[in-house]
């Protein structure tokens, strides 16, 4: 069992570049990130709900280390997360007229060597923030904003966990990866019942499996398995609840790149098969977005604009993609694409110009599916996702299809 404080890894220690390039609050009205400004480190706050987005410099007394960590709340301050003498300690930062405000919380700290600790997705509400700290056994879920008296352990996992996911809208269901016995699957922490666990995701006893994205309002999900063939992770869909398996569709996969979602469409109650996701494409060519989504055959591809705070977006309901971006001439910018899905999207900003004079459709071509994929399903009555039968499915060709 992880103890009641956390040493630094060596990670923590030789970290030179900001672990976390862009944080958004669920609801998408803020983010924060750590900037270079005069050659020194400083947190940022953008302010993302208004008529144009614009940042609010927070520097304190000292440039803050590259590996400080930073995180928006749903009031517009700012959560930091800084290492010094062996200790985690937070703050909020608020602006003060010309100055910045910052309110200490407390710190963590642990005997364990090797433990690492990293802040978690924000919290839908934007009330509350944790932490995990990741033993050698054991996994520690920490509330350090939020609380009233300081960082407080709020759950244990046993196993080395990864990710993070909210999968509910009151900020108490966290899905988490955790390796335990050589096999890695995603489980549940109930926050609001001690931190209980549960299964959430095996899609085979011998694969390993893990929860990438969720969206609350439409139960659907993004995996990453490498059931369809082993030892390669696949990314496949599913729905939270639903009897149907979870689908690996060919247009989630491009050659010789990596593919990681990082924004579902919200709002769309009971209709995954309509949700876009937003992923990020890594491949020799650089780095672009993709939209896609279950309903609909193959991927569409978007060049992401310049300076784009690479893998951080949201989705209006309305099917809007709005991405972060800051380049010299233009410190704090938000990209829009208003994806129509029977032809390209192309870029916009709020006031009608293109950030870069760029248009969409670089990447479309080597983004599409070179099969179709199936039809999403339709809602099924809710059950554990982890009972959603594997029955009916074959093996073709290294990857899971349906008979």
């Amino acid at each position: 069992m992880t103890a009641c404080a956390i040493e630094p890894s060596a990670a923590d220690e030789d970290d030179s570049a900001p672990r976390v390039g862009c944080a958004i609050t669920a609801d998408g009205a803020y983010a924060a990130r750590l900037a270079r400004r005069e050659g020194s480190w400083c947190p940022e706050r953008w302010t993302l709900d208004g008529p144009e987005p614009y940042a609010v410099p927070l520097p304190g007394n000292q440039p803050e280390e590259a590996g400080t960590e930073v995180q928006p709340m749903g009031d517009g301050r700012v959560l930091v997360r800084r290492l010094a003498d062996g200790r985690h300690h937070f703050a909020l930062l608020y602006p003060t007229g010309p100055g910045t405000g910052e309110l200490p919380l407390g710190a963590v700290e642990c005997p364990d060597a090797g433990t690492s600790l990293r802040l978690l997705p924000p919290a839908p509400g934007g009330r509350d923030a944790y932490a995990l700290a990741v033993g050698p056994l054991s996994s520690t879920v920490w509330l350090v904003a939020g609380g009233a008296f300081g960082p407080e352990q709020v759950a244990v996992v046993p196993g080395r966990c990864s990710g993070g996911v909210w999968l509910d809208r009151g900020g108490r269901m966290l899905a988490l990866d955790r390796e335990l016995g050589g096999r890695t699957k995603a489980v549940v922490v109930d926050l609001g019942r001690g931190g209980e666990v549960s299964p959430l995701l095996q899609i085979a006893a011998d694969s390993d499996d893990r929860l990438l994205l969720a969206d609350p309002d439409s139960g659907l999900i993004l995996v990453g398995s490498d059931a369809p063939c082993p030892g390669q992770e696949r990314l496949g869909w599913g729905v939270l609840g639903s009897t149907l398996p979870v689908r690996f569709p060919e247009s989630l996969r491009v050659a010789e790149s990596s593919v990681t979602p990082f924004a579902i469409q919200p709002g769309l109650v009971l209709m995954p098969e309509s949700c876009a996701v937003a992923l990020r494409v890594d491949g020799p060519a650089g780095s672009w977005v993709g939209v896609w989504r279950p309903g609909v055959r193959g991927m569409r591809g978007l060049p992401a604009p310049e300076g784009w705070l690479a893998g951080a977006g949201t989705w209006t309901q309305d099917g809007v993609l709005r991405l972060p971006y800051a380049t010299a001439e233009v410190p704090c910018g938000v990209a829009e694409a208003a994806v129509t899905w029977g032809e390209t999207a192309e870029y916009g900003e709020p006031g009608g110009a293109a950030p870069d004079g760029t248009a969409a459709g670089g990447p479309e071509a080597s983004g599409r599916s070179a099969q179709p994929d199936p039809p999403g399903p339709a809602a099924a009555r809710p059950v554990p996702l982890q009972q959603a039968p594997l029955a009916g499915l074959v093996t073709k060709r290294g990857r899971l299809v349906t008979k």
